[in-house]
């Protein structure tokens, strides 16, 4: 990086609004249309400016109730948002961030950055079991007892996958990536490539509706109002358009929660092949390496899982489908687990003003389990601790909980930790919530249909 450097920082550093965050990456695509965010241009259409909720360009012609609606369901959270975390004037999260830093500093000077290699020798003898135990099921001919021993080192072993994706292992990036690699790749046949991609930006921009791949999830899932209004991703560069099976999807998103996370593992297959077709090439010689490793890896995977085992191996159709779906079936709580800690938290967005730490805690929310169930989290039920600092590893978060705990009641800012079931409970509440709203638009919308009047008071 110190190639790219023109200058140096000095602080107190004023955040600025971004190209991104002003909405230029969406100007430069729709040039042509000239669809700029002032409706009131001569070339704007008024169609374009209801799908945006603002007034069209004809004095007659009122905004879109719906979008209308929307808004006020975004603005309400900002204001919660607002009144229940530290005001956002300048001095205040300065302040914030000042006191961040001199954390960060304790952090480094107490070790918490060290990895005890002995805790990981601890994490591979119990892959090891599971993996044995998958093994002498086989042979024994208990195919379904097998298949969830399977499932249960794919789930386990990923925990590991998440820490070295963060080179929390070593911090050395070749070691970690490899280690990676070899975890997420070989052992499970998902994409390490399109995972960091992916994870590295929900980490930047935590629950933005724009920008945060994690929560964009129409029209199956939305836990924002925001994706009513069809929002434009800026990770995936495509637009989540809000249509009529989003409409009924979400309405019942409460119930289909569950079952949808218990098939999640099929969905990452997918991505993790379109992200190493579409991915562009890297040129770095640090890097370059990877692409033709993960494809490799991934290969490997499907040779020793989907041939060896599925097709050579089982003997029968009926035994090969049930084997499949149960030992992707038992990862479910793996998924849940990923979702748990950001599906129930905040997603409106506060501006530049907002400090990292600020934002991290009131869009992450940690999960309280007793010391000896760690090992089922692997380290995610800490999720808001990791979010403030990534590269710590996992066996260190318990300790440095209380330090972040310290830190909120000292800076104000509210620390959200419920219980599994509490967490759960808050999850399914969000998109409970969201479901209300959206059954509430789709009957005044059915009632304008019929009337000519929106209903909405």
């Amino acid at each position: 990086m110190d190639l790219y450097q023109i200058g140096c920082v000095v602080e107190p550093w004023v955040n600025l609004t971004t190209p991104i965050g002003r909405g230029a990456h969406r100007l430069a695509k729709q040039e042509e249309d000239d669809t700029d965010s002032d409706c009131s241009s001569s070339r704007s259409s008024n169609e374009e400016c209801k799908r945006r909720g603002r007034p069209s360009g004809n004095p007659e012609e009122s905004p879109d109730w719906s979008q209308t609606y929307v808004n006020k369901l975004v603005q309400h959270e900002i204001d919660a948002n607002l009144r229940d975390y530290p005001s956002l004037d300048a001095d205040t999260q300065q302040a914030i961030n000042l006191k961040f830093q001199n954390l960060h500093q304790r952090v480094r000077a107490e070790g918490y950055y060290e990895c005890h290699l002995g805790e990981y020798a601890k994490e591979v003898s119990r892959y090891a079991l599971l993996f044995a135990c998958f093994y002498l099921s086989l042979r024994a001919g208990w195919f379904l007892v097998s298949a969830a021993f399977l499932g249960l080192f794919w789930h386990q072993i990923m925990f590991t996958a998440h820490d070295a994706g963060h080179r929390g292992i070593t911090h050395s990036m070749f070691t970690d990536t490899l280690v990676g690699l070899f975890i997420a790749d070989f052992c499970c046949g998902l994409s390490m490539g399109w995972w960091k991609s992916s994870h590295n930006v929900h980490h930047l921009v935590t629950n933005h509706p724009e920008h945060d791949p994690d929560i964009q999830n129409v029209p199956l899932f939305s836990t924002c109002p925001s994706f009513i209004k069809s929002v434009h991703s800026t990770y995936y560069d495509f637009t989540f358009a809000w249509d009529a099976f989003a409409n009924i999807a979400v309405q019942y998103q409460k119930y289909t929660y569950y079952p949808v996370m218990a098939v999640a593992r099929f969905n990452l297959y997918a991505l993790s092949v379109h992200h190493l077709y579409n991915a562009p090439k890297q040129k770095s010689r640090l890097t370059s390496w990877v692409r033709p490793t993960e494809v490799a890896f991934i290969a490997c995977y499907w040779f020793w899982f989907g041939y060896l085992i599925v097709w050579r191996t089982l003997p029968t159709w009926p035994i090969r489908i049930a084997f499949v779906l149960i030992s992707h079936l038992i990862t479910m709580p793996l998924h849940v687990q990923i979702t748990l800690s950001h599906w129930g938290m905040p997603t409106a967005d506060l501006g530049v003003a907002e400090s990292f730490p600020q934002h991290q805690l009131r869009t992450t929310m940690d999960v309280d389990c007793p010391q000896w169930l760690d090992f089922i989290h692997g380290g995610l039920q800490f999720q808001a601790v990791h979010h403030l600092f990534p590269q710590v590893p996992r066996h260190n978060l318990r300790r440095l909980q209380v330090l972040v705990r310290e830190f909120c009641a000292e800076t104000g800012i509210k620390y959200s930790i419920r219980g599994f079931v509490d967490g759960n409970k808050e999850v399914l509440g969000r998109l409970g919530e969201l479901g209300k709203q959206v059954e509430m638009m789709v009957a005044c919308q059915q009632h304008m249909a019929r009337t000519g009047e929106s209903g909405l008071h």
